[in-house]
């Protein structure tokens, strides 16, 4: 398969600017940009098809740039959005980009071959001055169309919102990187969202216009679940990609519990995993749906590609230990996280290293109501340290029974979990 049946077949391509493109893709050495808006210091999951895209781009033989908005985040893009946004200082920016610029680190190569490149607009758009810019920029651009364009007229259509001149004057600055990107770096392709049709457009005429050269556009569909919600926020709000916003484990467990309905379209487009192997995994969601081997190999592949092998196998042990995998080298954090609703009982370190009566610690933690019940429990094999059954009616906890730094936890029958959290 070519590479750009590949892509479309993975629901990557909404539409295209011109039918010639397909056969460029597929003979490689394209210059392409997507543009990344630094709003925030860390990208979340619903930017995650974009940068799949990107790397399966290069991978086919083309150079991929990252623009990170420096300039054009200090203006604001009224696509998507029903209000004016709230302009960033140019050290807010900057640390942005800081954060953005490491992430895509993990996704593209910029060490060697057909290498990735980064570069930030503001470098380009604060060497303008106004009147050159009005006089040889904005003079090809059509109020009418820029009035009709989606970005702005759902805004202007929206009673008592209206659109600033700030905003309004978005399109011009980004049909400016796409021109600026086509003579300095031979930059011929964008790609972007939906929302950003109008603002690609905009790009290819102002080239075509200035110079006559020929620039080409894609745009990716919405990513949504099943039931049309937005893909990518969770009852905590929305899935990060840094590791401080939202942790590996909870990274890992979003994809975990996608539905069966979207677990395959989420495979195509979040991962590289070949169309064959993803057509095997559409077998299970059909004849083995308990199993969730689907949903597994996506929270899996996107970990990963994210947080690395290291965290990968941190949380997918952390995953196990629900399912009585023996709980141990795990973190602090990671305990807290799978263990979060569990009742917890604090006890000092040095309760410990005296050595703690397992009876009493099942009774304090209420895992049994007295001592006669504890000791019943222990007997008859169904009392747990850290997933381990212990028989010993005499067991002392002690800190090499912790399971991390601060944790150990208890569990009576399958699922009866008590934690106790072990202070210093």
């Amino acid at each position: 398969m070519n590479l750009f049946d590949e892509i479309t077949q993975r629901g990557l391509i909404e539409n295209t600017t011109s039918e010639e493109l397909a056969e460029k893709i597929n003979a490689g050495g394209l210059t392409f940009y997507v543009g990344f808006d630094p709003t925030g210091d860390s990208l979340h999951v619903g930017h995650f098809a974009i940068l799949n895209l990107m790397r399966l781009l290069q991978k086919g033989g083309h150079n991929p740039i990252g623009v990170m908005g420096g300039g054009t985040g200090m203006i604001g893009d009224p696509g998507g959005r029903s209000k004016e946004r709230n302009l960033l200082t140019q050290d807010q920016i900057e640390h942005n980009i800081d954060g953005i610029r490491k992430q895509l680190a993990r996704f593209l190569d910029f060490k060697e071959g057909n290498k990735a490149t980064l570069v930030n607009n503001y470098e380009w758009l604060s060497a303008l001055t106004l009147i050159d810019f009005l006089r040889d920029i904005g003079k090809f651009f059509s109020v009418s169309t820029m009035i009709g364009r989606d970005s702005v007229k759902s805004r202007l259509d929206r009673e008592g919102e209206g659109i600033s001149y700030t905003e309004f004057s978005y399109m011009l600055l980004q049909a400016y990187d796409f021109y600026k990107l086509s003579e300095d770096y031979q930059c011929t392709l964008q790609i972007g969202g939906s929302d950003q049709w109008g603002n690609i457009v905009s790009g290819i005429d102002l080239t075509r216009r200035i110079n006559n050269k020929q620039l080409y556009g894609i745009t990716m569909p919405l990513i949504t679940k099943a039931d049309g919600n937005k893909f990518g926020k969770s009852e905590s709000g929305a899935i990060f990609l840094a590791a401080e916003k939202t942790s590996p484990y909870e990274f890992y467990q979003f994809f975990l519990r996608q539905a069966d309905e979207d677990v395959i379209r989420f495979l195509k487009v979040f991962t590289e995993l070949s169309l064959e192997e993803i057509a095997e995994f559409e077998v299970s969601v059909k004849t083995e749906p308990h199993k969730r081997i689907a949903q597994k190999k996506l929270a899996e592949e996107v970990t990963r590609s994210v947080h690395g092998e290291e965290a990968l196998e941190k949380v997918a042990r952390a995953s196990r230990v629900l399912f009585g995998e023996k709980i141990e080298k795990l973190d602090d954090q990671v305990i807290s996280e799978i263990f979060k609703d569990v009742p917890s009982l604090k006890k000092e370190m040095e309760t410990l290293k005296n050595g703690y009566s397992l009876i009493e610690a099942l009774v304090e933690t209420q895992a049994c109501k007295s001592n006669g019940q504890a000791r019943k429990l222990i007997q008859s094999g169904g009392a747990y340290v850290n997933n381990e059954p212990q028989k010993d009616i005499d067991y002392k906890l002690t800190t090499s029974d912790l399971a991390s730094p601060s944790f150990l936890i208890l569990r009576s029958g399958k699922k009866n979990y008590k934690l106790i959290h072990v202070q210093s």
